[in-house]
C-alpha cells in the first residue's frame, strides 16, 4: 500500500471516529471527506462502512464492564435480558428498512448535495428539540437505559431508521429521538452508544459479504489502518461526549450542521469546490 493511500485511510478513519457518536453524521462527513480527497468508488463505500467497526470497538472497550455483566447474566438476570431485548427491538427497524432500500439509498443519496440538505434539516430539528419549553409533558421520564420499556426501544429504533438517509446522523437520530420520547440526555446518549454495537457490526458484516468480489487480501492494510484510526478517535470522542452532555446541550452541533451544510451547497452551486458524485 502506497503512502498516499495510507494517509487517506488514516484521515477517513479519524473522520469516522470523531463523528460517529456526535449528532453530526459520520456518513455525511465521510462522503464529503472522500470527495475532497478524491477517495471515491464502490470499494471506498465498503471501506467507509467497514471502518465503523473500529468506532464500535471503542464503545465496547468503554463499556466493557457493563457488557461483561450483560453477557454473564443473559440467561439468569431479568435486568440483563430486558436490556438485550430492548437493543434487539431498537435494531430491527433500521435493519429491515436498510435491507429493502440500501441499493436505492446508495445510488441516489450518497452524494454531497443531498447530504448537505440532510445536514441542514437535521440541524433545524436539533434546534427545535433543544428550544422547547422545559418542564412540560415531554420532559424526561427515563433517567437510565435500564428504565426503558420495549415500546421506548421501538420508538428509538424507528428514529434510528431515519439515519439511513446519509447526512442525518445515526447518533443524532437516536439521541434526539430518545429525548423526544422521554429519555434523559444521558440515557438517550448511552442507549445510542449501545445500539451502535449491533447496528455497526451488522452493517459492516453485510457490506463486506455483499461486496466481497470487490475486495482482496491487498485491501487489508487499508482497512486495518482506517479501522485503527477510527477506534482511537472514537474512544477519545466517546469519553469527551460523556463529559460534555453533563453540562451542555446539543445546540452547538445544530449550528455546526447548518453552517456546514450551507457551505457545501454554496460551494457546489458556484463550482467553488468540485464535489465528486
Amino acid at each position: 500500500m502506497d503512502i498516499l493511500l495510507a494517509v487517506k485511510a488514516i484521515i477517513m478513519g479519524l473522520v469516522e471516529g470523531f463523528t460517529e457518536f456526535l449528532p453530526i453524521s459520520s456518513t455525511g462527513h465521510l462522503i464529503l471527506a472522500g470527495s475532497l480527497l478524491n477517495f471515491t468508488g464502490e470499494k471506498v463505500k465498503v471501506f467507509e462502512i467497514a471502518i465503523q467497526a473500529g468506532a464500535m470497538l471503542a464503545v465496547i472497550w468503554e463499556y466493557r464492564e457493563r457488557i461483561g455483566r450483560v453477557l454473564s447474566g443473559l440467561f439468569s438476570e431479568r435486568r440483563q435480558q430486558k436490556f438485550v431485548a430492548n437493543l434487539v427491538v431498537a435494531f430491527l427497524p433500521a435493519a429491515l428498512l436498510g435491507l429493502v432500500f440500501a441499493n436505492a439509498i446508495k445510488a441516489e443519496l450518497f452524494k454531497p448535495v443531498p447530504v448537505a440538505l440532510a445536514f441542514i434539516i437535521g440541524g433545524l430539528v436539533i434546534l427545535w428539540v433543544e428550544r422547547r419549553p422545559k418542564g412540560q409533558p415531554h420532559a424526561s421520564r427515563i433517567e437510565t437505559v435500564d428504565e426503558m420499556s420495549l415500546l421506548d426501544a421501538l420508538k428509538v429504533g424507528c428514529a434510528q431508521a431515519f439515519a439511513l438517509i446519509p447526512g442525518t446522523s445515526r447518533s443524532g437520530a437516536t439521541i434526539i429521538g430518545g429525548m423526544l420520547f422521554g429519555l434523559s440526555r444521558k440515557a438517550a446518549t448511552e442507549f445510542s452508544f449501545f445500539l451502535a454495537i449491533p447496528t455497526l457490526l451488522s452493517a459492516t458484516a453485510y457490506s463486506i459479504i455483499k461486496e466481497r468480489e470487490l475486495l482482496s487480501m491487498a485491501d487489508l492494510p487499508m482497512f486495518g489502518i482506517g479501522g485503527l484510526a477510527a477506534f482511537v478517535s472514537a474512544f477519545l470522542c466517546v469519553r469527551w461526549l460523556l463529559r460534555y452532555i453533563s453540562s451542555h446541550d446539543f445546540t452547538i452541533f445544530a449550528w455546526y450542521r447548518i453552517v456546514f451544510g450551507v457551505i457545501v451547497l454554496v460551494t457546489a452551486h458556484y463550482d467553488l469546490v468540485q464535489w465528486a458524485e
